[in-house]
Order: C-alpha cells, then sequence, then structure tokens
C-alpha cells in the first residue's frame, strides 16, 4: 500500500505526537504510526510496515512454545525486536520528514510470547530500554501487565481507545481480526464491551504456511477452492472458549497447529483446501456468533486487522451478520491496517497524562488503571 503524507515542519509542538507500535499474533511485521493527537479525533500522519525478518519471525514463533535455552533466546529476540522497532520509527519519521526530538512518547505493545491472565501473569518482548536508547524517545510499554494484576483478562485493550475513536449515536461494533479475532461493542448510550472472541487468522495462516510454504491465505483464495466440512465446523465451535461469555482473553496458548491437529484426528482424510476452507468458516462463525449474542441491537460492524483485507472473511461474516452492514474502518475515518498500532499510541498519550488506559467492564479488572512502565529518553 502506497500513503501519500504532509510534509511536516520540524517545529511542531512535541506534546501532540505519538508513535505507536504493534507487531501481533500473525508474526507479519511491525506496524509503526506517527499520530497527531492535537485535536479530539487523531490524525495519522505517516505510517510503515516493516516485515520481520525471516530468521526473527522464525524465532519469535518458535519462542510461542516452550523450549531448550529459552531464557537466552527470549532476552536475543527481545533485542532483535528493539532494533526493528527503531528501525520502523527512523522509516516512519523519514515519511513525515521529521526527527526524533519531535516526538513526546513510543507506544510498543511488544510481542506477546504468552498470555496466562488466570495464572496472573501475561509476556510481551520487546527490550523497551533499548529502544529508548536507539532512538533518544521516551517509551512506554508493557501495558498488559497491571490490569492483570488488578484481576482483569489485560486484553483486549483497544476498546478503551475504539471508543475514544468511534463512538456514535448508532449502536456500533468494531472488529479486530488479526492473528486473533476480538471485538467492541460500542452501544450508543450504554456499557462498553469487548473479547476476544476465538481465532482470526492464526490458524489459516498456520495450515497454509505448512501445506503451502506461504505466510498467508491471500485473499482468501486458497479457502475459497475448499468446501467447508460441516462435522469439522462444529467441532471447532463446540470449543468450550467459543461458548465462554466476556470477560475473556486468548492466544497462541490455545490455538495452535498442535490444538488443530488434535482436532483432526478424527477426521485424517479431509483434503487441505478443505481444511483451510472450514478455518475460515470458523472464525467467521465464531466472531459472528458471539456478536449476535452479546450485542443483538447492533446496528454497523466496521473491521480492522488483517482480516479486513481477506474478502472471502468479509464475504463469509457479511452474510452471516446479514442484513447488519459489514466494511473496514476506512469508512469511519481510519484505514484498517493502522488500527491497533494508533491504538498504542493513544495508550501512550494516556500513561504519560496519568489517566487510565483499560476499561473494567472489557478486561474484568478491579477499576480504571493506568497502563504501562516508561523509559524516559
Amino acid at each position: 500500500m502506497t500513503d501519500h503524507f504532509p510534509t511536516l515542519q520540524t517545529d511542531m509542538s512535541t506534546a501532540s505526537l505519538y508513535i505507536g507500535l504493534m507487531s501481533g499474533t500473525s508474526l507479519d511485521g511491525i506496524d509503526c504510526v506517527l499520530v497527531d493527537f492535537a485535536s479530539k479525533r487523531p490524525t495519522l500522519l505517516a505510517s510503515h510496515l516493516l516485515p520481520f525478518s525471516p530468521d526473527l519471525r522464525a524465532e519469535l514463533l518458535s519462542l510461542q512454545i516452550p523450549g531448550d535455552n529459552e531464557l537466552h533466546r527470549v532476552m536475543l529476540a527481545a533485542n532483535a525486536l528493539a532494533d526493528a522497532y527503531a528501525k520502523s520509527i527512523d522509516l516512519t519519521l523519514h515519511k513525515a520528514n521529521l526527527t526524533s526530538n519531535a516526538v513526546c512518547a513510543i507506544g510498543m505493545h511488544g510481542q506477546t510470547l504468552r498470555h496466562r491472565p488466570e495464572l496472573g501473569f501475561t509476556v510481551q518482548i520487546g527490550n523497551a530500554a533499548r529502544l529508548a536508547e536507539r532512538t533518544g524517545i521516551t517509551v512506554v510499554s508493557d501495558f498488559r501487565s497491571r490490569d492483570v494484576a488488578a484481576g482483569g483478562q489485560g486484553a483486549p485493550l483497544v476498546p478503551a481507545f475504539h471508543h475514544s475513536m468511534f463512538g456514535d449515536t448508532r449502536h456500533r461494533v468494531i472488529m479486530n481480526i488479526g492473528g486473533i479475532a476480538n471485538v467492541t461493542d460500542l452501544p450508543a448510550n450504554g456499557m462498553v464491551r469487548g473479547w476476544d472472541t476465538g481465532p482470526g487468522n492464526v490458524l489459516m495462516d498456520g495450515w497454509i504456511s505448512r501445506h503451502q510454504g506461504v505466510a498467508y491465505d491471500a485473499d482468501g483464495a486458497w479457502a475459497r477452492a475448499g468446501q467447508v466440512q460441516p462435522d469439522l465446523l462444529a467441532q471447532l465451535l463446540a470449543t468450550p472458549y467459543c461458548q465462554q461469555p466476556p470477560p475473556k482473553s486468548t492466544g497462541r496458548d490455545l490455538f495452535q497447529l498442535a490444538w488443530l491437529d488434535q482436532q483432526l484426528a478424527s477426521h485424517p482424510s479431509f483434503a487441505t483446501e478443505d481444511v483451510q476452507a472450514t478455518l475460515l468458516a470458523f472464525t467467521a462463525e465464531s466472531i459472528a456468533y458471539q456478536v449476535k449474542r452479546e450485542a443483538p441491537e447492533v446496528c454497523e460492524v466496521y473491521v480492522c486487522g488483517g482480516g479486513a483485507r481477506n474478502s472471502a472473511l468479509m464475504d463469509s461474516l457479511a452474510t452471516k451478520l446479514d442484513p447488519i452492514p459489514v466494511t473496514s474502518t476506512q469508512a469511519i475515518g481510519l484505514h484498517p491496517d493502522w488500527v491497533e498500532a494508533v491504538a498504542f499510541a493513544w495508550l501512550a498519550k494516556q500513561c504519560l497524562n496519568q489517566q487510565p488506559g483499560n476499561l473494567p467492564t472489557v478486561t474484568g479488572a478491579r477499576g480504571p488503571r493506568i497502563l504501562g512502565a516508561i523509559y524516559p529518553a
């Protein structure tokens, strides 16, 4: 995607410019955005997607599962990730014709390796100290731990931003479909809620990588070539997590290829493309079912994340949610590729301004909390 952004003067006030970094469950790369919060509605000034190097992606994927010499490998991966973050920031600032001294702070989500709120912990790596040293910009990181310490899920964290950015007089749902899918329920006058619905792209990406050696199913073409297998789909939808009411959150700790292999053990003869078609249907149906169950009065649905670029998935969602219109967040002012990264820029701003970043109605925490650890420039 080619972006065109205005040239900015380097004497702009630093109080309103923030960088947001997001590298999610899909492990496709780093989303970096430069955002101006000078007005009530944030303005995206520049953005850049930096793909992971094959070696770093392979190591981050490997670290999702316990292995040998894990602590040593995690620390080296955190350093490499910080260096990649610094490179993505340099490229983004270059697009905006700015230097680092124009930026107030970086909101760094980090790469999730473990997410176990039921055990009281969540782990996102990225070496924020190294990033602050490399860029000369204050870094805010580790957004999830305080919410978990307060009894919350630590996820999803984007609903507070969705409410700020997309709240309206109409009842809306915002769907973020990355590796894991989450939804934000935004009633016109009511309690904001949000939760992880289950897998987004993670199972589809893993399956096509195993069988075709590519990172993702471009536009859902391989899924379209297959046939949904009703018995397998029913088995996947019966997964207890999908039936569990919110607040809830999940990740690769549950939804990974090893889990899928267990589900397929009783279906050894399915064609690989039929499995892919069924995985796409699983993602769409698990999201649609929970939206209809938890937000029956919704008027419109907006999708962000990589799933918004999968027309097969978007068509399936539209069919399952008909007559509710389903489109991307582009229609309400923010390109779907950048919503999460902008959210973490916003969370950094909330932290520095001593404002809460969580919504207890979403995460289940005992109350609003200021999120993030600060590493000054």
